[in-house]
């Protein structure tokens, strides 16, 4: 009988004090996101294509859900807005060690 397979748990910790989250499988950090979307590109950086990270099993939400991100709503609005109105790349994605 084949066993499904395993995917690995990702947790996405409490806001930081900056109000930065980090992103960690097992004992792993896979980096720090800044955003939701910075999740979902942290995990297709560690070769985990979620294509839903508010609604993923292996995504643990820890201190507040996918829309929780105090302190970063105007940071994140202003650091991927360029004069011009052309968007930013994700400058939040951190790739953890």
């Amino acid at each position: 009988m084949a066993h499904p397979t395993q995917h690995p748990h990702v947790v996405v910790h409490p806001p930081a004090l900056d109000g930065s989250r980090r992103v960690t499988a097992g004992e792993e950090t896979l980096g720090v996101a800044t955003h939701a979307d910075d999740v979902s590109e942290i995990l297709r950086l560690a070769d985990l294509y979620v294509t839903d990270v508010a609604a993923s099993d292996i995504v643990e939400w820890q201190g507040g859900g996918p829309d929780d991100w105090p302190g970063l709503s105007e940071h994140h609005e202003q650091h991927h807005e360029q004069p011009g109105g052309q968007q930013g790349g994700q400058q939040g994605v951190q790739k953890g060690t």
